[in-house]
């Protein structure tokens, strides 16, 4: 466990190595403060033993000089000394969190799935500071420490043997409570940064889902639930604090016993002439220098603690693989037509439970695949094999022949347009959010996808018009203008693969009609497909799939699936025949009326 905590913190340091031309800046001011530190001390020594003792008014006018220009340098190089540590580990602190942030990115879908945002929140925040603590202040401290604590030691041994063996005598219990209070605070605080996490986590959803929470009245369980996870946090730093605070004045409290021993054996060596009072004076000053380093040792055990328990979390995120890996002789995707196919496909997140089975499906370019089956059945998990937001467990994917793990994977997701069944929408304007996938469109671009996703006309019927903002999760809009505009956001990348993932679920069908008119002239030439529950878009679908169980069962045209009476002949009766009044219903209202671009 202490090789684990010291590999962790050997690889915070690590961030050091970008910064090591401040980092040596840094340590040369520390250096100089503390050699001004040492030398106050031996020049009041001798004030008394040279100036005072012999009267030399000169000699006092000098040394009075001396101390006030030590003083004045050393406030000067501990001014250097804390700004370039300030500084070092904001540095630190900023790529560390940019690397997680990075990290957070590239981990695939699957890693997401089971992550939880508050966890990964705190990791980015909480964690990182503690580590940047022990960079601002610990890596400093600790050759601070050391070089105080030996140059004392040293120059106590050279003013009197057997004063600085009593001193000595110490400090082997100082060590001692040092290690035995380590041991206590490590595993505590890697307590505390999960509860912090676990407290961020209820925050988050909380927050998330308010509507649900006062839709339910349950803002009395809510608070209850929070207050709970608070007490732990209070209980657990309470025993921290505890831990501290009785470590420090012990600390603190065995300098002033060794303080008292030295005054009187040291008074009885200046009264029988073996030493000099100024050498008694200064032995106590330097003790006094000593006392700085073991008052220290108390922060360092706490401040070290904490950042291994906070590095043991950041690094856990850093080294995690993610499932979906790019092969180094990657290729680009470039130019494509579209030809989807799966081979003899399976998946599964796990080996016990397979979701798909033996999965064969070809999509030509310029075809309309539509996916239909209950809740579960893999509907969601083929199209989401198709940009590798998961990896088959066996057989392959192809676009245009290749297997798309053989591409790199921002080149394959490029010729792939999603518009996913949970809509997201940025804290953002509508034209931000548009132009997410093609941040170079022009503004001509844009209001051409939202002209087809039959959007244009409530956007500028706004105040704000394409500047309106959304709120979080896009809020402030309706389930069908939500829709519609994740529809021309993917629209704006012009793909050559489209998935439409329920993309018209939350819309009425005269909305949903203006939708499909629009896409019709879209989806030429492109391979599309489609999970829906409209009738509209099963019956313009060149191939119907139907799946069951993670298995294609049926598979064909509407008509033909019709005729064969099987599953699809259920789905049609149980949920698609009631469409078909209200389709026509439409269609008859097109006819008598044009069609704007809303």
């Amino acid at each position: 466990m202490e090789f684990k905590g010291g590999r962790i913190l050997l690889r915070s340091m690590g961030f050091l190595r970008k910064y090591w031309k401040m980092v040596i800046l840094a340590y040369v001011c520390l250096f100089f403060a503390q050699g001004f530190a040492l030398a106050i001390p031996y020049l009041l020594k001798e004030v008394i033993d040279t100036g005072l003792a012999k009267g030399e008014q000169g000699f006092l006018i000098l040394a009075a000089l001396s101390i006030i220009a030590a003083s004045a340098l050393r406030g000067l190089f501990a001014y250097g000394q804390t700004y370039l540590g300030e500084y070092i580990s904001q540095k630190v602190a900023y790529d560390m969190r940019n690397a997680l942030y990075d990290r957070f990115q590239r981990l695939s879908f699957s890693f997401h799935d089971t992550a939880q945002t508050g966890q990964l929140m705190s990791r980015a925040t909480a964690d990182v500071e503690a580590v940047r603590m022990l960079v601002a202040m610990g890596s400093l401290r600790s050759i601070q420490f050391l070089v105080m604590f030996l140059a004392t030691c040293t120059i106590l041994v050279s003013l009197n043997w057997s004063l600085a063996l009593l001193t000595f005598a110490a400090l082997p219990f100082v060590a001692y409570r040092a290690i035995l209070v380590s041991g206590r605070l490590r595993p505590m605080w890697l307590k505390v940064q999960e509860q912090i996490a676990a407290l961020g986590t209820i925050l988050q959803e909380n927050l998330s889902g308010i509507r649900v929470v006062k839709a339910f009245a349950q803002e009395d369980y809510e608070s209850a639930k929070f207050s709970s996870k608070a007490n732990e946090l209070y209980a657990t730093s309470y025993y921290t604090g505890q831990q501290q605070a009785f470590n420090s004045p012990l600390m603190t409290f065995i300098l002033a016993v060794v303080t008292g021993v030295i005054l009187w054996y040291g008074g009885r060596e200046v009264i029988e002439g073996r030493l000099s009072l100024g050498g008694l004076v200064g032995f106590n000053l330097y003790l006094a220098n000593l006392a700085m380093p073991v008052r220290t040792l108390g922060f360092m055990v706490n401040t070290v603690s904490r950042a291994i328990s906070a590095g043991e979390r950041i690094f856990e995120i850093l080294d995690a693989e993610s499932a979906v890996k790019e092969k180094s002789d990657a290729v680009a995707l470039n130019e494509i037509q579209g030809h989807v196919r799966f081979e003899n496909v399976s998946f599964g997140y796990n080996s016990v439970s397979p979701i798909l089975r033996r999965v064969d499906l070809e999509a030509k370019p310029g075809e309309m695949v539509a996916l239909l089956g209950a809740t579960g059945s893999g509907k969601s998990t083929v199209v989401n094999l198709i940009p590798r937001f998961y990896d088959v467990t066996s057989g392959r994917i192809t676009v245009d022949g290749i297997d798309v793990r053989d591409v790199i994977l921002a080149s394959l997701r490029s010729h792939v347009g999603t518009v996913q069944q949970d809509v997201f929408l940025f804290t953002a304007t509508i034209r931000d959010n548009i132009a997410y996938g093609a941040p170079d469109a022009t503004m001509e671009q844009i209001v051409e996808a939202a002209k087809v996703a039959r959007i244009h006309d409530f956007i500028i019927s706004l105040p704000d018009g394409y500047d309106t903002w959304v709120g979080e999760r896009g809020i402030t809009l309706s389930g069908g203008q939500k829709q519609r505009v994740a529809i021309a956001r993917t629209l704006l990348m012009n793909p050559r693969i489209l998935i439409l993932d329920d993309s018209t679920s939350s819309v009425d069908t005269e909305t949903e009609y203006l939708i499909q008119q629009a896409l019709q002239s879209l989806m030429k030439g492109r391979t599309t497909f489609v999970i829906a529950q409209r009738l509209r878009t099963v019956k313009n679908a060149d191939q119907i799939l139907v799946l069951q169980d993670g298995e294609i069962v049926e598979r064909g045209r509407h008509e033909d699936l019709l005729a064969e009476g099987g599953i699809y002949r259920q789905i049609y009766d149980l949920q698609l025949r009631d469409q078909e009044e209200s389709l026509d219903k439409v269609t008859v209202s097109d006819r008598v009326r044009p069609l704007g671009h809303g």
